[in-house]
């Protein structure tokens, strides 16, 4: 009696292993978008793309944002703009850096600010140009995009390096 009740137990977990549904997601992968946004100015990747900014060329940050052309899509508008130390700044509608839409209607856009905007604008920095040669800026930039099927993807944060 207990070699088939051993038995009847083996079989039952093997028809539920076998008949559990098995998904694609293994909690150690990362989901990316269906529709990939690449910073094409990246100077580095920190991990994050990382852009450049010089306080000697008058403090231009400059981060071009594109989505591949062959994707069949294109970027409607650029829905918020954040600029902060994690993603949960850009998911809300509260203290971001731009929260008008931005009509783009491409598949790629260029975002243009400066330290001196960077410094009103990005909450929680010290309100004076103190960005140092060599470091990257407090705040990253996050951005949400919102594609011409209205799917919304939002960037890897974007890192700000100081060069003189």
């Amino acid at each position: 009696m207990k070699k088939y009740m051993k038995l009847l137990s083996v079989l039952s977990l093997a028809i539920m292993i076998i008949s559990c549904k098995k998904e694609d997601f293994n909690g150690l992968s990362d989901l990316r978008p269906a529709v990939p946004v690449t910073v094409t100015n990246a100077i580095d990747f920190r991990p994050e793309p990382t852009v450049s900014t010089s306080i000697s060329g008058g403090g231009a940050i400059q981060i071009i944002l594109a989505i591949p052309s062959g994707s069949g899509r294109t970027i409607k508008e650029i829905t918020r703009i954040a600029a902060s130390t994690t993603y949960t700044k850009i998911q809300g509608t509260a203290g971001l850096y731009n929260a008008a839409a931005i009509p783009v209607n491409a598949t790629t856009y260029t975002f243009n600010t400066t330290l001196a905007e960077y410094v009103v604008k990005g909450p929680g920095v010290i309100p004076t140009v103190s960005a140092t040669v060599g470091t990257e800026l407090a705040n990253r930039f996050y951005f949400m995009l919102t594609l011409d099927d209205n799917s919304v993807v939002i960037s890897q944060a974007v890192r700000v390096l100081v060069r003189n």
